[in-house]
């Protein structure tokens, strides 16, 4: 296949799961907002702070948010460059470069999809729509995903989508994590509690549909260290960054078949960060999380760097 093309594919994939975890984070930070333990975590203002700080978008600690612009930038402004609509536009966009590639199901799902935001009320959304519209945009982005998987062969085309969806979900659960770390140390727990037992690691894994499995897992109440553990070194933890790494390193090895790849390779760099992962102790991770972030996210950003020199070039 043409590399433009390739591209195409490895893009949509990353503009979907960017869609469903922006959507998840606007809809678990709002509505746990209501059942917060703390006052802090109550107020409208720091939910929607946490939702631009996630975002790449801090705004000053003094700064009044009006709720219904916020709102409207994230989920239906086509002039803000990570708004959802943006997001799911683009996916189709790189979709219909790769028709003759993709399924019949998978393009009219995403055609749906994008028709869907595309129509909705903004006036709706900002006032009373939230919850509606983001439930709508995880289920089509489910959606999507599964049509992925069941209508294409699991061929070099289901691996670029898969190392796309991948890529971008690792990404996505660390901002979601720095996210959730800043607010843990502003909201300073509650009634009287640590930051390492703070009611945002509860939010934390709700945004990360992780908050059921991680109490089957450890069968107590979640703290940093257990939540850190879980959505970072827990390979069966299917968001878990350790699993994305290791589906990436699967399907990295159908475009790369060497047996000893060059250390400048993609599956060099892949292998290397999932080795490392492999063997690092979640107190590590803890003893310095900020740190912890900014290099995982440089790392994850060489990656996807690597990935489109070598195989997506054009």
């Amino acid at each position: 296949m043409l590399s433009r093309v390739a591209n195409n594919l490895f893009w949509m994939g990353r503009y979907i799961e960017r869609s469903e975890h922006i959507a998840r984070y606007l809809n678990v930070n709002y509505f746990s907002s209501l059942d917060a333990p703390n006052e802090k975590s109550q107020s409208r203002q720091f939910v929607l702070k946490s939702m631009l700080f996630m975002l790449g978008e801090p705004s000053e600690d003094h700064t009044v948010l009006n709720e219904e612009k916020v709102l409207f930038n994230i989920g239906l402004n086509t002039d803000s460059y990570f708004s959802i609509i943006n997001n799911v536009k683009a996916a189709r966009e790189n979709a219909n470069s790769a028709r003759d590639l993709i399924s019949t199901e998978i393009y009219e799902a995403i055609n749906k999809f994008y028709h869907f935001i595309l129509n909705y009320d903004k006036e709706v959304f900002v006032k009373k729509g939230l919850y509606d519209f983001t439930v709508n945009v995880i289920e089509q982005c489910m959606i999507l995903r599964g049509k992925i998987r069941a209508t294409l062969l699991h061929d070099q085309v289901y691996a670029i989508i898969m190392m796309g969806i991948n890529i971008e979900r690792a990404t996505q659960i660390i901002r979601i994590i720095n996210a959730k770390y800043h607010d843990a140390t502003v909201a300073k727990g509650s009634y009287g509690d640590t930051v390492a037992n703070s009611f945002e690691w509860i939010t934390l894994l709700k945004c990360a549909e992780a908050y059921d499995m991680m109490r089957r897992f450890y069968k107590k109440t979640p703290t940093s260290i257990s939540t850190l553990e879980f959505l970072v070194l827990n390979g069966d933890c299917p968001r878990s960054v350790m699993n994305s790494l290791n589906q990436i390193c699967d399907h990295i090895n159908v475009l790369d078949r060497s047996k000893h790849p060059a250390k400048d390779s993609t599956a060099f760099l892949v292998g290397k960060l999932r080795a490392e992962f492999q063997f690092k102790k979640v107190e590590e991770i803890e003893e310095d999380i900020q740190r912890f972030i900014e290099q995982i996210l440089q790392k994850l950003f060489g990656i996807s760097q690597k990935m489109e020199e070598e195989f997506f070039k054009f």
